[in-house]
C-alpha cells in the first residue's frame, strides 16, 4: 500500500477513560468470550451514491463493520452477536442507543458508526459503548482516501481491542510468507504478502529461484529473506512499499535465516564457514560484518530481544540441540532449554518476557514458550510436522507452519499456516491462496 493512501486525518473526538465494567480476560482465551453487537456503520443517500460512484461499494458501512466484527471474532475472545437479533437502527443507535433494548439481547458492548463522503474523501466515525454501565468508552474519526476503508476496519478493530482488553491490537498488519505449489519433490516457492485477515494477497517474487525465512523489519515494510542464486545462498532486502530489492551479500557456505536487530540496523544470521556454522550480524549501513559466536558446534536461527541487549539462538553444543540465550556482543552464553527433546528457532516475545519454539519429541513437532531463562515451558500445540513460530506485535498471537503427512505414493502433501494464542486456546488456520509456509508478521502499519 503506497504511502499516499494512508491515512489524512485521524483524531480524537472523545474518550473515556474510567474503567469500564467490561472486563475481557485475556488469559483464558476463549472461554468467556464477551458478547459484543456490531452495529453496521450507516450512511445518508448522498453519501451512498456518492461512494457508489467513486468505488463502486455500495454498502461501504456494512463492509467496515463485517472486517471488524470479522476481527474481533477470530480473536477467540470477543463474541459477535447476529444482526438479526438487533431491536435499534444502526443510525438512531449511534446517536443514543437505547441500552435496554441491547441488554435484551446480552449485549455488553456496543460498536456504532458512520460513514460520509466529505471532499472526495472517506470520513469514518465510530463510537464505543459499555452497555451495561451504559455509557460511551470512545468515539474516534478517520479521513482517508475510499479505497483505503478495509484499513478503517483493521485500525477501528485495534482501538477497541486495546480499550477492551488493555493491549495493543494486531489487526492493521501484515504477513508475509512462502507461498509454495507443486509436488513436494519439485515445489515453487514465491514470497507472498497478505493482510493478517488473508485478503490482498500479493506475490513479490517470480518462482524462478528458491526462496526461504521472509522476516520483517520491526520499524518499517522492510523484508529481509534467503534466496539461491545458481544454487548459492544469498541474502536480500526487499522494499514492500517500493518493490526494490537488493543484494545484502554474497556470503561463503550455507546461509541461514537472517533477521533483522530490533532497530532494523543490522541483520543477524548464521552461515557456515570453514565448516563450522556460527552467528553474524551485518551493519545495513556500512556492510560490516562481524562474528558473534566462535565455537565448533552448529549455533544457527538467532533472535534479538526487543531492548537489543540480548540474542536467543539454537545450537548442538552439549550434544543435542537447545536454545541458549547470551548477551548481543556474544558474551555470557547460557543454556535455558533442559526439557526431553530438541529444540530449535527460538523467537523472541515483542513483549520481551516469552520465547517461542519449535520441540522435537518422540516424533512429534511442538510449538511452545517459554520464560527467557527457560522456566516455565508450556507446550500450545503438537502435530506431525510443524515450525517457524512468528509473534503477532502484541506478543498475544502466535502463527506457524504445518504440513500434512504425505501417504505412501508421496500423493496428498500440503503446508499452511496456522495460529493459536498464548493460552493454547483458539488454534486456527489462516487461509491462504496456495500453500503456505515461514510466516512473519509485520509491526502495526498505523504505527
Amino acid at each position: 500500500m503506497k504511502k499516499n493512501l494512508f491515512f489524512i486525518l485521524f483524531f480524537l473526538l472523545n474518550i473515556n477513560n474510567a474503567y469500564s465494567l467490561i472486563e475481557v480476560d485475556i488469559t483464558r482465551g476463549n472461554l468467556n468470550p464477551l458478547p459484543i453487537a456490531v452495529s453496521p456503520l450507516f450512511s445518508d443517500s448522498d453519501t451512498k451514491q456518492e461512494l457508489k460512484n467513486e468505488t463502486n461499494i455500495s454498502k461501504l458501512g456494512e463492509k467496515i463493520s463485517e472486517v471488524v466484527e470479522n476481527n474481533l471474532r477470530r480473536t477467540g475472545l470477543f463474541n459477535p452477536l447476529e444482526k438479526n437479533a438487533f431491536l435499534q437502527n444502526p443510525d438512531v443507535a449511534h446517536l443514543k442507543p437505547r441500552f435496554e433494548d441491547w441488554k435484551l439481547i446480552k449485549a455488553q458492548a456496543l460498536i456504532t458508526g458512520q460513514v460520509k463522503f466529505v471532499d472526495e474523501k472517506l470520513r469514518v466515525e465510530f463510537r464505543l459503548w459499555d452497555v451495561l454501565a451504559a455509557k460511551e468508552l470512545m468515539a474516534l474519526a478517520f479521513t482517508t482516501v475510499p479505497e483505503n476503508w478495509r484499513r478503517v476496519g483493521h485500525i477501528i478493530s485495534d482501538k477497541i481491542y486495546e480499550r477492551l482488553t488493555g493491549e495493543k491490537g494486531y489487526f492493521d498488519t501484515r504477513i508475509i510468507y512462502v507461498a509454495e505449489q507443486g509436488p513436494k519433490t519439485k515445489r515453487i516457492k514465491k514470497l507472498a504478502i497478505m493482510d493478517q485477515d488473508s485478503v490482498n494477497t500479493k506475490y513479490l517474487t517470480l518462482g524462478n529461484e528458491l526462496v526461504l525465512t521472509p522476516r520483517f523489519n520491526p520499524t518499517n515494510q522492510m523484508v529481509t529473506y534467503l534466496s539461491y542464486f545458481k544454487n548459492l545462498p544469498r541474502v536480500y532486502l526487499l522494499d514492500i512499499e517500493t518493490g526494490i530489492q537488493e543484494v545484502v551479500g554474497d556470503f561463503p557456505g550455507m546461509t541461514f535465516a537472517p533477521r533483522f536487530s530490533p532497530d532494523g540496523k543490522k541483520i543477524i544470521m548464521s552461515f557456515a564457514k570453514d565448516g563450522n556454522s556460527d552467528i553474524y550480524t551485518m551493519n545495513l549501513e556500512n556492510r560490516i560484518v562481524n562474528r558473534i559466536t566462535n565455537h565448533p558446534s552448529i549455533d544457527t536461527s538467532p533472535s534479538y530481544s526487543p531492548d537489543g541487549k540480548f540474542i536467543t539462538f539454537n545450537s548442538d553444543r552439549s550434544g543435542f540441540q537447545q536454545i541458549y540465550v547470551m548477551k548481543s556482543d556474544g558474551s555470557n552464553v547460557k543454556r535455558i532449554s533442559f526439557g526431553k527433546g530438541l529444540y530449535g528457532t527460538p523467537v523472541w516475545s515483542p513483549r520481551g518476557d516469552l520465547i517461542a519454539f519449535t520441540k522435537l519429541h518422540k516424533g512429534k513437532f511442538y510449538i511452545g514458550v517459554m520464560r527467557t531463562d527457560g522456566s516455565g515451558e508450556r507446550l500450545l500445540t503438537e502435530n506431525y510436522y510443524q515450525e517457524a513460530p512468528s509473534w503477532s506485535p502484541n506478543g498475544r498471537v502466535l502463527i506457524f507452519y504445518r504440513e500434512t503427512k504425505s501417504n505412501s505414493e508421496g500423493k496428498g502433501f500440503s503446508a499452511k499456516l496456522w495460529s493459536i494464542d498464548l493460552t493454547g486456546y483458539n488454534e486456527r488456520q489462516v487461509p491462504t491462496e496456495t500453500d503456505g509456509s515461514d510466516p512473519s508478521w509485520s509491526s502495526l502499519l498505523s504505527n
